[in-house]
């Protein structure tokens, strides 16, 4: 076993840390109050290889591993805790590698250049109104073959990124039935365009959290689509769903260590200038106590994500692991890093006092933002459970519809 990093993993989180402290930290306060992630920050990414990494350089991007690409998430969340830049660049690492994988090469070419440069937004959509986390049995989008493509018909919501999408253009990989007869094997992919849509009707909704990033949902009515919009191939879409979810939970577990170091050091700093009954409040021990407790969740939660990642990488270049192994530990880092975070911030937020209460400190936009991830971003806590349980006690044992 070895617990080092290699020297182009070190240079690559020194890269990515002097970039984002210096470009994106200052004007996290901005992003979350305009509720937009500035159009020059976005360009910056771009020319850091920060957007959609993941996807080959065939396409614009660098062929990221998932190990480097979750180095980024972790430096991305310190550096803006709000997650709302994170989260853009995760939806578009782990989704923009599902899209190289599987989307035909036309299509590829046409969208993925112009995501890489900043142009274009690649969303993820699985989630209907009445749905949450049971995809299998609450999808009620559908598309049906017609002789020279696809009709979709239904409704996606609380899906990130529309607003961006509707601005740059682009897709969103929107999970439908094309097979009614069957359970999850009878769904499928397809990349379906929002901006300048006849068929498609858009919806915002405000989140108190990750202001910087749009959430809605759209309504598909009768849009056509080529066969070419059909990522992969058809009724496997379940499975590419849940490779993508994989994906996206390592990186979320990634930017939430990133948030929570950031709030842990903000706190350290203060205590040990703040002065209390004549001596600063990092010489008592009621708050070494809770210090060291959230210092140690913190390095726990890093050592879950990155084992995930480390694992998706053996399962991408050897075929070492299965996926399911890796959706395993995946979810293992999903279950712990959004409630670790959440704690951190939150006992940070009691070291600061009144100040903790005021947006003086960015500690109120950490907390706002990383709630949504224990809410249900990629799958809510009881899903992880659900699938943790399942690799410890068996399927037949803990299906859902049993």
């Amino acid at each position: 076993m070895h617990f080092g990093w290699t020297e182009e993993q070190q240079m690559w989180r020194r890269t990515v840390r002097e970039f984002a402290q210096k470009k994106i930290a200052p004007r996290s306060r901005e992003i979350d109050t305009t509720g937009h992630i500035p159009a020059d920050l976005i360009k910056a990414m771009a020319e850091m290889g920060l957007l959609a990494p993941t996807v080959s350089e065939e396409y614009g991007g660098m062929g990221m591993d998932v190990t480097l690409a979750t180095i980024a998430a972790e430096e991305l969340g310190r550096a803006e805790i709000s997650l709302a830049l994170p989260v853009m660049y995760l939806v578009q690492a782990a989704w923009g590698k599902v899209f190289d994988l599987y989307a035909r090469p036309e299509l590829k070419q046409e969208i993925l250049p112009k995501v890489t440069a900043g142009k274009a937004f690649l969303g993820i959509a699985t989630t209907e109104p009445g749905g949450g986390s049971d995809i299998e049995g609450a999808t009620r989008c559908k598309a049906e073959k017609t002789a020279d493509g696809w009709l979709l018909n239904g409704e996606k919501m609380y899906i990130s990124g529309i607003r961006e999408e509707l601005a740059m253009g682009g897709v969103h990989m929107t999970l439908v039935r094309t097979d009614p007869t069957a359970d999850h094997r009878g769904f499928s992919f397809f990349a379906v365009p929002l901006k300048d849509n006849p068929h498609v009707t858009t919806t915002l909704v405000e989140d108190w959290g990750r202001q910087g990033i749009s959430t809605g949902g759209f309504n598909m009515e009768n849009l056509p689509l080529p066969d070419k919009h059909l990522i992969g191939e058809a009724n496997r879409g379940f499975y590419y769903a849940m490779e993508g979810f994989t994906l996206a939970r390592i990186l979320i577990g990634a930017t939430c260590v990133g948030a929570a170091e950031a709030g842990l050091q903000m706190g350290v700093d203060y205590i040990k200038q703040r002065v209390a009954f004549g001596k600063p409040l990092a010489t008592y021990q009621g708050i070494h106590f809770p210090a060291a407790e959230r210092f140690t969740d913190i390095e726990t939660t890093r050592l879950l994500t990155y084992k995930a990642a480390w694992m998706a990488d053996e399962l991408y270049g050897k075929g070492a692991f299965k996926h399911k192994e890796v959706a395993l530990y995946a979810a293992m880092s999903k279950l712990r890093a959004p409630i670790m975070a959440f704690e951190t911030l939150n006992e940070v937020a009691n070291w600061l006092g009144a100040m903790g209460y005021t947006k003086e400190y960015p500690i109120e936009m950490g907390i706002r933002g990383v709630r949504s991830y224990s809410i249900g971003a990629e799958g809510g806590m009881n899903i992880m459970r659900m699938i943790i349980a399942r690799e410890l006690i068996g399927g037949e044992y803990t299906s859902p519809r049993q």
